[in-house]
């Protein structure tokens, strides 16, 4: 599935389960809380932190997919169109960092 049918998919989903968009501040709340939530299972699972017992049953994957969610969110109530906006970024980015990733010398 590509970006633009994603925002298609979670746009349906509001529609059809989640009566409407939560405003754009309650958003922007729940994607620091998803994001954190991601935080902590790399701090602990990759990190020099040990994890709980409780955070072992806990799948990154599902932590990002709801952060990814909340982002379509967003584009979606903002307007924002994230394929066009995600292939401009790329594109800029592969001209920008080329050389610099390539002569970077901790990268070797």
């Amino acid at each position: 599935m590509d970006i633009k049918n994603a925002q298609v998919v979670v746009d349906n989903w509001i529609k059809e389960h989640g009566v409407r968009y939560f405003n754009e501040l309650t958003n922007m709340a729940q994607l620091t809380e998803e994001v954190g939530e991601v935080a902590r299972i790399i701090a602990r699972r990759y990190g020099e932190q040990s994890e709980k017992e409780s955070d072992k049953e806990k799948d990154l994957g599902e932590e990002l997919a709801d952060v990814l969610f909340v982002v379509l969110c967003l584009a979606n109530q903002t307007g924002v169109d994230l394929q066009s906006t995600f292939n401009k970024r790329m594109d800029k980015k592969a001209k920008r960092d080329h050389d610099r990733h390539h002569n970077n010398e901790k990268l070797k």
